[in-house]
């Protein structure tokens, strides 16, 4: 189950570092029937700072994010959101966005403003995903990048205290995948909890302030990207997945199925971690 409770109800967590914890998971599970997604996980999201879950495809990272939303019911453990009692606690940036394609940038925006009781000033967060100079073209004439930066427009809008990004750099082009990144590091810089799965691990190490490391049946690793960096002994967050999920990795065995190796793909850190079959809850 998930509990709404306000800061003013209930004590405040706190992460690892030290930082308050605006979501709480304990002992978090979930199975689809017979099959397992992921099991006895606890988390600290804390707020103001960006939290990156990674793992394979099929591993449950899109699963996780639903049941920290609350649309997802866990199979067992609790997920308690403990931050400001607002109208819209928790803002989402699923993997597939959609909108009107008749509606302008402008009438998107404020469509979803007039969904939210705090005031929107629509031209400031356009300026914000680098939208200003669109806002009066049709969303069926944007680009699929430009679509993803909308989607992170409607997804903090109104400024909740978390928001959880569903791959929020898929399709796009390094350069706009750096500016989604950006968007959501100035959000965490002002205070919001950012959650992201992601498979971009070059900017997952980049930007995230705390990574989670999925594999089948839970956390494998968890914590800030030096630490586990320096954990594993590890030249960069790459070589820590590579080990994190498969352990025999120094030895030169095969890798788990959904996490090629850094030589295996043109480009290595921004090839995206992928492969692997989706489970039955949509997982990326």
């Amino acid at each position: 189950m998930t509990n709404f409770d306000s800061t003013d109800s209930q004590q405040h967590h706190a992460t690892g570092d030290g930082a308050t914890a605006v979501v709480t998971t304990t002992g978090l599970t979930k199975a689809y029937g017979d099959r397992p997604i992921f099991d006895d996980v606890d988390l600290d999201i804390a707020a103001g700072a960006m939290t990156a879950v990674i793992g394979p495809n099929g591993i449950g990272k899109t699963t996780l994010l639903k049941t920290l939303l609350g649309h997802v019911d866990p199979t067992a453990g609790t997920v308690t959101y403990t931050g400001p009692d607002v109208d819209r606690p928790m803002g989402y940036l699923p993997q597939e966005p959609a909108f009107r394609p008749q509606f302008t940038v402008s009438e998107t925006v404020d469509f979803y403003a007039s969904l939210v009781d705090a005031a929107v000033d629509t031209e400031e967060l356009l300026c914000e995903v680098n939208l200003y100079e669109a806002r009066n073209r049709r969303v069926s004439a944007l680009s699929g990048g430009m679509r993803r930066l909308l989607a992170v427009g409607q997804a903090v809008l109104g400024t909740p205290p978390v928001v959880c990004c569903d791959e929020p750099a898929s399709g796009l082009d390094p350069s706009m995948a750096q500016q989604v990144f950006e968007s959501l590091t100035r959000r965490a810089a002002d205070g919001m909890a950012v959650v992201v799965a992601s498979h971009t691990l070059s900017l997952v190490e980049m930007y995230a302030d705390h990574v989670v490391i999925l594999e089948s049946g839970g956390v494998a690793a968890a914590g800030a990207p030096t630490d586990l960096i320096g954990r594993y002994d590890a030249a960069d967050l790459w070589a820590v997945y590579d080990a994190a999920i498969d352990p025999a990795a120094g030895d030169g065995s095969a890798t788990t199925v959904g996490a090629p190796r850094r030589g295996d793909k043109p480009t290595d850190q921004d090839t995206a971690v992928s492969g692997g079959p989706t489970d039955s809850g949509g997982d990326r």
